[in-house]
């Protein structure tokens, strides 16, 4: 007598397969990053070693050539970037067999995507809080380095101003004065600020926003374009000591991200629990390479 078709397989049976939370978890994170999307990124996987040195080289300059005299050599002494890999985050729950055996399927589904976007939160947070070392700032919340929204000149000191077209052409001349490259820009925005450019009549031209289906549209988080620049809204926009929030102008050699381990995911069941404990976690490290690549500007929250 035949069985019947009926069959437990691994698709009907197992739903805690590690390599199916992994390909889920990835791609949540992916999905979630914006600015790790915008700055340098070096991979440093399967490397040993808890730094990751990168060298720092001083420009040359050209000289006029003098008839029958010799070149003039350019020298340089090197510098470096030091950038520790010290950062290792994970994401962990633990679901009990009961839950399994009562819940929707749907609920390993929201967690992949939590642990995900929990990951891609903190790697983009810990990168746009490197805006607190620009322009000579002490790398504290204080951001003794930035500058108040209203103009992009007042040394901010904890009286913010709401973000206007002369901080952002001001800012645009300081990247300009540092000879950093016009390729590569972004501007970073809090929600605050998106609010503040949707009412002023020049960013919401079509310059600015950009046309349906552009390239304008395509990278996450972004909103539109101004001065040839990019724009992007996330709520992790670093906030200061008094509550401001902080737009950042930068270009992506600001700052470096050196990822030692990619996002990883594990699962163990834990019998004393009568659960499978679920954990995704990853390792890597930032620093700022070029101080005056950026800028930071201090609007109201």
């Amino acid at each position: 007598m035949a069985l019947g078709t009926n069959h437990q397989t691994i698709t009907t049976g197992a739903k805690f397969i590690p390599e199916i939370w992994s390909d889920e978890v990835v791609a949540t994170y992916k999905s979630n990053l914006i600015a790790a999307n915008l700055i340098k990124k070096l991979s440093f996987k399967g490397k040993k070693g808890d730094a990751l040195h990168i060298p720092k080289p001083g420009r040359g300059s050209a000289n006029a050539k003098v008839a029958s005299t010799e070149v003039v050599l350019n020298t340089d002494t090197a510098t470096e970037v030091i950038v520790s890999i010290d950062q290792h985050w994970e994401y962990s729950i633990l679901i009990e067999d009961i839950v399994e055996a009562q819940a929707l399927a749907s609920m390993r589904q929201f967690y992949t995507d939590d642990a995900g976007y929990a990951l891609a939160r903190k790697v983009d947070s810990l990168l746009l809080q490197l805006g607190r070392g620009v322009n000579g700032g002490d790398g504290t919340a204080a951001y003794t380095g930035a500058f108040s929204g209203a103009d992009g000149t007042t040394a901010y000191t904890g009286t913010a101003g709401a973000l206007t077209d002369a901080a952002i052409r001001r800012s645009i001349q300081r990247l300009d004065d540092a000879d950093v490259p016009m390729d590569g820009r972004f501007l970073v925005v809090p929600p605050s600020t998106r609010n503040t450019l949707m009412g002023i009549q020049r960013f919401t031209e079509q310059a600015f926003v950009g046309e349906a289906g552009s390239s304008n549209t395509i990278r996450n988080g972004e909103v539109g374009n101004v001065y040839g620049i990019p724009v992007f809204v996330t709520s992790n926009a670093d906030a200061a000591t008094d509550g401001d929030r902080i737009c950042l102008l930068g270009h992506k050699d600001f700052a470096v991200l050196a990822e030692q381990m990619g996002v990883r995911t594990q699962t163990q069941y834990k019998q004393e629990y009568l659960g499978t404990l679920f954990t995704a976690d990853t390792l890597f490290g930032v620093k700022e390479l070029r101080d005056g690549a950026a800028v930071a500007l201090a609007v109201p929250a």
